[in-house]
């Protein structure tokens, strides 16, 4: 249990310093055992429906000292949706949704975002401007993020800068030319033509420089 504390102890000292603006600059990877991509579309007015992609990847470049000047792209496999269907020997919902009735992912199989404009919003929140291209179609999306904290490495467990955050976006699919079962104006029976997107994502960066030798 002392170590557990020492060890939390640590962590949070990091992450003041990190706040601070001890995270170094540069090219950051996705961590993909700790990130996560799900999208909610409410479902005839009864729930919001969750549904996940498992295969995605995202590059951001970061100097902390300038964050309006970041650049964040990210790809996701179409593919790789996964709605968590009860009884896939049923139905393949999975399969439903990526044919050619909605994303279409044989003729599109992948989703790129790239930022094109990084608004701060606050000390630890921004507002990403982007282009997504989904179902062939690229539209501008925007993303707001928070900066959840990050440490600039852990010699004895992690010696590489690490940084997460959590972001939120939405859109209209039928903008992407994904139209199918919208429901009528006035009318709820069927699937909302606007998707909310939830992210969380950690990112691993510059590992620290050895330690000197006295």
């Amino acid at each position: 249990m002392k170590h557990i504390l020492h060890t939390a102890v640590a962590v949070m000292l990091l992450c003041a310093q990190a706040l601070a603006g001890d995270i170094p600059a540069g090219s950051y990877t996705l961590d993909k055992s700790h990130a996560s991509l799900l999208f909610r579309v409410n479902h005839m007015g009864f729930s919001n429906y969750t549904a996940r992609f498992t295969r995605f990847d995202a590059k951001l470049q970061i100097d902390p000292a300038n964050p309006a000047a970041a650049r964040l792209e990210a790809n996701i496999d179409v593919t790789s949706l996964e709605t968590d269907f009860p009884t896939p020997k049923i139905v393949d919902f999975n399969a439903e949704l990526r044919g050619p009735e909605w994303l279409d992912a044989a003729k599109f199989p992948q989703m790129t975002y790239r930022s094109t404009k990084i608004e701060m919003t606050g000390t630890t929140t921004a507002r990403i401007h982007g282009d997504l291209t989904l179902h062939g179609v690229t539209k501008p999306v925007m993303l707001d993020v928070t900066f959840n904290g990050g440490y600039p490495g852990m010699p004895q467990f992690d010696p590489n800068a690490r940084i997460g955050f959590s972001a939120k976006g939405a859109l209209k699919r039928s903008e992407f030319g994904v139209a199918n079962g919208i429901p009528a104006p006035g009318s709820t029976m069927g699937v909302s033509d606007n998707v909310d997107i939830i992210i969380e994502a950690e990112f691993s960066g510059p590992a620290m420089p050895p330690a000197k030798v006295k």
